[in-house]
Parts: C-alpha cells; sequence; structure tokens
C-alpha cells in the first residue's frame, strides 16, 4: 500500500497537476493538505501583512472550491493551521507516507521549504514543475546567465521558438483519503470578494469569457492602460497567483484562440504579459534574496528612506495627487489596481514622496488579490530603479499621465469625489 501526501501551495487546481497527477498513478491512498501560516496575519517591519482581507477572501474562495472538486472525485481537502514546514513533516512522520508532491515555487521561503523537506525525507519528496511557462531545462541559457532586461529575454525565447508545455488534464481519478486525518476547526466558508470569485472553476471561466464568449482580446492591446472597470484587461492575474489557474494552460488556450478565430497584435500582447511574468519567475529562482533588499538586484542605494507621514498619506489615499489617490483607495477598498495604476502610485511613492519601495512592496503584497511574489517585488525594483530596466527608474509625470488616461475625471471621481479632488489641485 503505497501512501501518498500532496501537499498545495500555490497549485490549487486539479487541471494540470503533475504533482497531483504523480501521485494519483502511484499511490493506494492519498492525503491532500493544505496549510494556512499564522504568521500571514502578523505585520512586519515594512508596516504590512502577507495577507490582508481580500486576498484572504480569494484565497478561501480558492480552497472551497478545490475541497468541492477533490469531494467530486472521492477525496478531500484537509485545512491544517500552523508552521507549514512543521505540519507536514509532523504529518509524514505520524503517516509515514511513502511519497510527498509538491510544486516548485521561485519564492524564498517556499523553495526553503522544499529543500528541507528534501533533506529530511530524501527518496520520497517529488518536486514538480507547473509554475511556469517553460521549464529550466527549456530555457535558451543556464539561469546565472539570464538577461538583465526583460527584451533580452523575450528576443531569446522567441529567437528558439521555445513554447510552453502543453497542460495536463485532471486525472481520471484519485485514490481513496485517509481517513484518519481530520481537518482543524478552521470551516471552509463562502466570504465574498465581489466582482471576484476564487477557484478554479471561476477562474477558467474568465480565460473562456475574455477569449471566447466576448472576444475582448482582439482589443486587448487598445484597451489595456485602463484604469476602472472589469473587460479592459484579461483580469486573470488572481487566478494565476494562487494557482487556481494554470499558465500553461492560458497560453494552450490563447494559441487555440489564435489558431481557429484571430491572431493579432491584441492576442500577442496577452502572451507578451505572460512572458513578463514569466521572466521574472525565473529572476526570483536566479536572484533569490536580492530580489527583497533595498539595493535590488543591481546593488545601488535608491536615494529614499522612511517618512512615515508620507507613507500614510500615500496608503490612506491622501497625498497632494488626487488620480493616486483615487487609485490607492480602489486598492484599500477592493484588493485590486489596473497596471497602469500600479505604475502610477509606486513612481509617486518612490520619486515624488521619496519613501522605501520596499514599503510600497510589502503594502502591496498585503492588499492585492493577485499578489504574486516574483511580478509584484520585480516591478517595484524596476519603477525604483533597482531593477530590471536599462533606463535605471522609472519615474512619471503625474498630472500629464492623469490627462491622459482619466481626462474627464471620472475615475478620481468615482474613488475620491469631485469636491475633495478639486480641493487637492
Amino acid at each position: 500500500m503505497q501512501r501518498g501526501l500532496m501537499w498545495f501551495r500555490h497549485d490549487l487546481r486539479i487541471h494540470d497537476n503533475p504533482a497531483l497527477a504523480n501521485l494519483a498513478s502511484s499511490c493506494d491512498q492519498l492525503t491532500c493538505v493544505f496549510v494556512i501560516d499564522p504568521s500571514w496575519y502578523r505585520a512586519d517591519h515594512f508596516q504590512s501583512k502577507h495577507l490582508g482581507a481580500p486576498r484572504e477572501a480569494f484565497l478561501w474562495q480558492s480552497l472551497t472550491e478545490l475541497h468541492r472538486a477533490l469531494d467530486a472525485m472521492g477525496q478531500k481537502l484537509i485545512i491544517r493551521t500552523g508552521k507549514p514546514l512543521e505540519v507536514v513533516a509532523n504529518l509524514c512522520m505520524d503517516h509515514e507516507f511513502d511519497l510527498i508532491g509538491v510544486t516548485d515555487h521561485p519564492g524564498t521561503r517556499e523553495r526553503h521549504q522544499v529543500d528541507t523537506l528534501v533533506e529530511r525525507f530524501p527518496q520520497r519528496v517529488v518536486v514538480s514543475d507547473a509554475h511556469t511557462l517553460f521549464t529550466q531545462h527549456q530555457l535558451p541559457f543556464d539561469l546565472p546567465e539570464i538577461p538583465t532586461t526583460f527584451t533580452q529575454f523575450r528576443k531569446a525565447v522567441e529567437k528558439r521558438g521555445i513554447k510552453p508545455r502543453l497542460p495536463l488534464p485532471v486525472p481520471e481519478s484519485l485514490p481513496a483519503p485517509i481517513t484518519a486525518i481530520k481537518s482543524d476547526p478552521a470551516p471552509l466558508s463562502d466570504r465574498r470578494i465581489a466582482p471576484y470569485q476564487g477557484g478554479e472553476i471561476a477562474g477558467r471561466a474568465q480565460l473562456n469569457h475574455y477569449l471566447w464568449d466576448t472576444h475582448r482580446i482582439q482589443r486587448y492591446k487598445e484597451t489595456r492602460n485602463g484604469l476602472d472597470g472589469w473587460d479592459f484587461s484579461s483580469r486573470l492575474s488572481a487566478w494565476l497567483a494562487n494557482g487556481s489557474l494554470s499558465v500553461r494552460w492560458v497560453a494552450a488556450e490563447l494559441d487555440r484562440y489564435e489558431r481557429n478565430v484571430e491572431k493579432n497584435e491584441s492576442t500577442y500582447w496577452l502572451y507578451f504579459e505572460l512572458l513578463w511574468r514569466e521572466y521574472f519567475q525565473w529572476m526570483l529562482y536566479h536572484y533569490g534574496a536580492r530580489f527583497f533588499a533595498f539595493k535590488g538586484i543591481t546593488n545601488k542605494r535608491p536615494l529614499t528612506t522612511f517618512y512615515a507621514e508620507a507613507f500614510m498619506a500615500w496608503r490612506e489615499g491622501t497625498t497632494s495627487f488626487p488620480i493616486v489617490n483615487a487609485a490607492m483607495r480602489q486598492l484599500k477598498q477592493t484588493g485590486w489596481l489596473s497596471n497602469r495604476s500600479r505604475q502610477l502610485v509606486a513612481s509617486c511613492l518612490v520619486h515624488e514622496l521619496g519613501v522605501d519601495w520596499r514599503y510600497g512592496a510589502a503594502y502591496f503584497e498585503q492588499q492585492l488579490i493577485d499578489f504574486d511574489v516574483a511580478a509584484n517585488y520585480g516591478n517595484w525594483q524596476y519603477l525604483a530603479g533597482v531593477g530590471a530596466d536599462p533606463r535605471g527608474s522609472r519615474r512619471f509625470n503625474l498630472d500629464k499621465q492623469a490627462a491622459q488616461y482619466d481626462p474627464d475625471g471620472t475615475f478620481v471621481n468615482t474613488w475620491v469625489g469631485t469636491h475633495e479632488s478639486s480641493e487637492l489641485k
């Protein structure tokens, strides 16, 4: 009797999940577990928590959906609370698992967890690759030689014609659960964070909506710089971030759309954005802790520090810049910001207010539903001038940006109000 343990982390799905598929084909009994880390709810020295209310709600929705999907296949999702590595190690010792399945991830904590688990339980841990478009073996360079700019990375990948691995289907069946293993008394809930709905079904439905139902993908390049609304962008990032949706599945559906409906500059641009995500994942794999350092990957010291009042004004949306205030209040209320807004508020914090970029990155980590550690910290370094940007920094003229992307003041008036925005001018 082969016993397997599936440790879900950033792969909250049953489609295109090699770790789950491997255990399904190798084991007679299977336990599926997700661990809630209490440290997620404690503020760090950058004054933010790892997990804020919007992303917590989205996470619980995703876990609820994963539980339902597993239950439909005769399995169940065990929820435990504690230090993840200790919880998983104790389960392995108490129940003598023969195989432990886990999906690799570029995060420094996540990699440390896997490395420690492999060291503690040699020959039992099976680490699968499903978080990125490409495997490391597919990359046209060794990881230490990863290009220092995205353009170089993109051109190297496209020149070689490297294509994402095809996604795996849902397993035909899963082994029976080990009934003696129970969840901690923390029931799954149906908390809501409208208009988002976490989980695999909702993620795949949004992909179908954006491609096949509305064909809005055909105008993505023209609409992607919108500030508010739902359909000006794909909105897939939240499901990609916690793994409810496989990035390889997105790429495969996009390729199918281009082959069967239309291939244009906008369809390519969505793939272009997936390549940006991919670049940051491999950069984090390579640089590790330097992704979180004040000097960044370039080892350049920014001319910023920490000003408590300036940071609080930025966080609460009470600066002298109406478009920044509108975006920050939107983030606080909804857990989401458009890509354009993220660039503007980051530029404001670093270049106008002179605040250490890591405080902004940590607040985004707390607030964003679609927080992805590689993309978040990679983009903040980029804006702060200590990351993968040949220009050195990205400082935006906020008045000019507001005139270009919110010419009639609709966005500002929605989130700040006409009276207040006029007082700030």
